[in-house]
């Protein structure tokens, strides 16, 4: 059984469709890639598997489950977190801080009223755990808002992935990073998905990240799925040339 399983999703704004019939699935462990022009639909299909907005028709099951009336909250409760495409952080908090509210989330001690002293520290130990993973610990105590713009995307993805999640949905997580940032990003992600093997389903436009990470591609064009399988496959596919990878891939 999938950890992910769409079927159907179609999201209408009366008379216009952004998703059309769209199935996709992850499988545990599993990196998937949805990649497509713009206006394709890939962010409506994230905010669908999300919750953040209501679809149309179609189903979202998660570890079997429906997840279609769960909050975001829920969502993360079940082991789905998320990024996105605009970066979501506290500014005004520290780097840590923002790291740490994710790892309390999780915490069982998360609904006392006044965290004791042993849960702050343990979760602020872990939560420096993950900042040292993206090479963020010397920046712990400044606050969000002052990070470089690449730097608070590393943030968002510590973040997400300090919630524990089996799935991770990471929308356009090098967007707005020099060639150099997104090359760090991308070894920086392959060695976080070799140490934590958790499922991803990633947005990405940076076909250089796509197909670096992806073990399966998902492509959409004008609302609907055109391919689905693996990098080579999908790069060689004359329907996906055309419709986005252009005469430079063929």
């Amino acid at each position: 059984m999938p950890l992910l399983e769409c079927s159907g999703l179609t999201k209408r704004w009366g008379a216009v469709t952004t998703v059309d019939d769209v199935s996709l699935t992850v499988e545990a462990g599993e990196v998937v890639a949805l990649i497509g022009p713009n206006g394709a639909g890939k962010s409506t299909v994230f905010n669908l598997i999300a919750g953040a907005i209501k679809k149309t028709a179609g189903a979202v099951r998660f570890a079997g489950e429906s997840v279609e009336h769960l909050s975001a909250y829920d969502l993360a409760q079940k082991g789905l977190s998320r990024t996105y495409q605009i970066t979501c952080l506290f500014p005004q908090l520290t780097v840590l801080e923002n790291v740490r509210l994710a790892v309390q989330a999780r915490s069982p001690g998360r609904l006392r009223p006044v965290a004791s002293k042993a849960l702050v520290d343990k979760t602020e130990a872990a939560a420096m755990e993950w900042l040292a993973r993206v090479r963020l610990a010397d920046s712990a105590h400044r606050t969000a808002g002052q990070l470089s713009h690449g730097d608070q995307r590393l943030l968002e993805i510590a973040t997400a992935l300090a919630l524990q999640p089996k799935l991770i949905l990471l929308d356009e997580p090098t967007q707005g990073m020099s060639v150099e940032e997104t090359r760090a990003t991308v070894r920086l992600l392959k060695s976080l998905l070799e140490d934590a093997p958790i499922a991803v389903l990633l947005v990405e436009h940076d076909l250089e990240v796509v197909f670096g990470v992806a073990d399966r591609i998902v492509v959409l064009d004008q609302g609907r799925k055109i391919a689905d399988g693996k990098p080579e496959a999908v790069r060689n596919d004359p329907a996906v040339q055309r419709a986005y990878l252009g005469v430079e891939h063929a």
